[in-house]
């Protein structure tokens, strides 16, 4: 009697639980084994959002952007210390070791990328300030900042089935940097890898409560119980991406919804790339990498390649001499370069697909019904040749049939001007690529085709050693695209982690916006308790602690042995004819960079104390000339506080304003320090 098939589990409200029922069956891509199978009848959906709510969020917003950037640099390390375990559970789903590693190690990548940038562009804080603050009055006694904090939702991740592993991690990233728990929805086919994952993450033990939560199979109701505080991030079709978007709760609620769809990306040869040149090779080798790596299942892959009329056959040949070389088969067996689709049923798609492709051109290399396999049943397991076809690119197909496989079309194009034309026809694609060294014509095509592309790559013989690939989104960048491709952006860097915060604007008094926002601003009370900030430890420091320092007069003998010594002897500061002719100054002035450093000799404590090191200036601005026999003050004034976690020290950030005798201000500036701790142990 056969034994029943397991059912997945999924990870919510704080346990592993399994649904009801039969299930939908899960099989391995390359035997066509049953695996498991996947329900989510029975379980409380809507409970489990308000547990992410009610547990998840309030445990993350407790932390601040650092400290939740130290938890993914944690779970990175543990990940990739696993990793071996999700490489063998993605061979089943067609997935050859190198595409296992395009997918577990780029996401790995993704948590440990987001983790270091956090630690460098915001804050050691629970909120971020945003821009500069805006004077609303005139007395500067009004004023306005915007301000970002987190939702107090869940985002709930809808997955495609192509990246099981960098997909989850992918929109994990940032919503936890910004302090949203995360509902994970992996696509059923793949659904077992993505379960693995999560299996890994909650057996680390490094994350809240709530944090991450799991469903292994549909979402049932879902979206029924979503809010305007929740977000959804989808990727897959565009037709599901518009059901989902019209959703009456997501419509009636305004949640925040971002789609990557569908998606005919292009590359592009430019004329100047002939065959023999550098760019004509790493065209071929783009266009045949990006049809085989992943089996051509990846969102960014090329489908449209535009190449100049009389380069067609050869780009033709030399593709398909590279394709040639590609072994298909079971991913583990010897020699194997490219695995099985994920599903039978993908690969029916991917040969409808072609059938369309087929009407407006012809295939020129691969049998969309025959192909050659290595180690494992060609019926039974889900593969596909890879197949590349020519195409009339003045037909609608090409632009508007996308063959989710190892597929792509070479079209022919006459000008620049009708590249640009047929690029716009994909109507939204995620990413584009134009290789030349001719820097006019990527001009001219980069910006013709920026307003369908999220991403545009430029590849050519300079970049080509270090460039990671048409087909790689890169946490850094956005990633998304108008149009078809669904009108969203994921990641790009601290972009992907405000989607998921809301913009406040505040307006407020100085010393309520200070209040609010934990930094001084101009206008605020200001606090001297007759001891010099540098002496102070970070803990001892409170923004709006200052320093009132001079006056120093400036002599002509300053300015002159200031020249001298620098070997700065501007004619404005040199010649009293030319600059008398200025317009601006109408007599010889100091230097600027004078004028910052006897300001540096008016504030700097002379001796060893918790300053360790002035790091660097910001916002530096000469306002006012500063003439011979001037009398500056500073004012240095604490502004902002930042400790590092794992240092015995902190950021601290000044700001500096000198001022003449009239009180009209000649400089402002930021200073930045690092500031020891009063006890350097306890950040260990």
């Amino acid at each position: 009697m056969a034994q029943p098939m397991t059912l997945l589990r999924s990870h919510l409200s704080g346990s592993w639980r399994t649904g009801t029922g039969d299930g939908r069956p899960l099989y391995d891509a390359v035997t066509g084994e049953e695996i498991a199978r996947t329900s989510t009848d029975g379980l409380d959906l809507g409970g489990a959002l308000e547990y992410g709510r009610r547990t998840g969020g309030p445990a993350l917003r407790a932390l601040t952007f650092h400290q939740r950037a130290a938890l993914l640099k944690a779970l990175g390390g543990h990940l990739r210390e696993h990793r071996e375990e999700l490489y063998a559970v993605s061979k089943r789903t067609g997935a050859t070791l190198g595409d296992s590693k395009f997918d577990v190690d780029g996401g790995i990548g993704v948590l440990l990328a987001y983790a270091s940038k956090a630690k460098r562009e915001l804050p050691n804080d629970t909120i971020h300030v945003e821009g500069d603050v805006e004077a609303l009055g005139r007395g500067g006694t009004f004023l306005g900042q915007h301000v970002l904090t987190p939702l107090h939702g869940v985002a709930v991740q809808v997955n495609a089935f192509n990246f099981p592993v960098w997909g989850p991690l992918e929109k994990l990233a940032p919503a936890f940097l910004a302090g949203v728990p995360t509902l994970i929805k992996p696509a059923t086919p793949t659904a077992f890898l993505t379960a693995k994952l999560v299996e890994l993450i909650v057996d680390s033990g490094l994350l809240p409560d709530g944090a991450v939560q799991f469903v292994a199979g549909g979402l049932g109701d879902c979206f029924e119980h979503l809010t305007g505080q929740d977000l959804v991030s989808f990727t897959g079709s565009a037709a599901t991406a518009q059901t989902l978007r019209s959703h009456p709760a997501l419509v009636r609620n305004a949640v925040r919804f971002s789609a990557e769809a569908d998606s005919l990306n292009l590359a592009a040869l430019g004329p100047d790339a002939s065959p023999g040149t550098e760019e004509f090779d790493l065209f071929v080798k783009a266009l045949t990498t990006e049809m085989t790596v992943k089996a051509g299942q990846k969102c960014t892959a090329i489908r449209r390649a535009f190449v100049p009329r009389d380069r067609v056959d050869a780009v033709v040949e030399a593709a398909s001499e590279r394709l040639a070389k590609i072994v298909v088969g079971a991913p583990d067996a010897e020699g194997v370069r490219m695995g099985a689709l994920a599903s039978l049923d993908q690969r029916e798609e991917v040969r409808r697909s072609v059938k369309a492709l087929r009407d407006a051109g012809r295939v020129v290399f691969g049998d969309p019904d025959r192909v050659e396999v290595v180690g494992a049943d060609a019926d039974r397991g889900a593969f596909v040749s890879p197949l590349l076809l020519v195409g009339d690119p003045e037909r609608g197909e090409p632009h508007e049939v996308e063959a989710f496989g190892p597929v792509a079309t070479v079209l022919p194009y006459d000008s620049t001007a009708q590249l640009i034309d047929y690029a716009a026809r994909g109507q939204g694609s995620l990413a584009g690529s134009v290789v030349s060294a001719d820097p006019q014509f990527v001009r001219e095509v980069v910006l013709g085709i920026a307003p369908f592309h999220g991403r545009v790559h430029v590849l050519n013989a300079r970049d080509g050693a270090e460039s990671t690939g048409h087909g790689s989104p890169l946490p850094q960048l956005v990633h998304g695209g108008p149009g078809r491709a669904g009108g969203g952006e994921e990641m790009g860097g601290v972009r992907g982690v405000f989607h998921h915060m809301q913009r406040t604007a505040v307006q407020a008094d100085p010393d309520s916006l200070a209040a609010i926002t934990g930094r001084w601003v101009a206008g605020a009370r200001r606090h001297d308790d007759g001891v010099h900030p540098f002496r102070k430890h970070l803990e001892q420091l409170r923004p709006g602690d200052c320093l009132v320092a001079g006056p120093r007069r400036v002599s002509q003998a300053d300015v002159e042995h200031f020249a001298e010594f620098t070997g700065d002897t501007f004619y404005a500061h040199m010649d009293d004819e030319a600059a008398a002719a200025n317009p601006l100054f109408g007599q010889r002035v100091a230097h600027g960079y004078l004028v910052v450093s006897l300001a540096a000799g008016l504030f700097v404590d002379p001796d060893p104390g918790p300053v360790l090191a002035n790091f660097g200036v910001d916002g530096l601005r000469f306002l006012t000339p500063v003439r011979f026999d001037d009398e500056l003050t500073v004012t240095l004034t604490c502004k902002q506080i930042t400790p590092r976690e794992s240092a015995g020290y902190g950021e601290v950030r000044w700001d500096a304003d000198v001022t003449r005798q009239d009180g009209e201000s000649v400089a402002r500036y930021d200073v930045l320090t690092l500031v020891a701790k009063q006890d350097p142990e306890a950040a260990r």
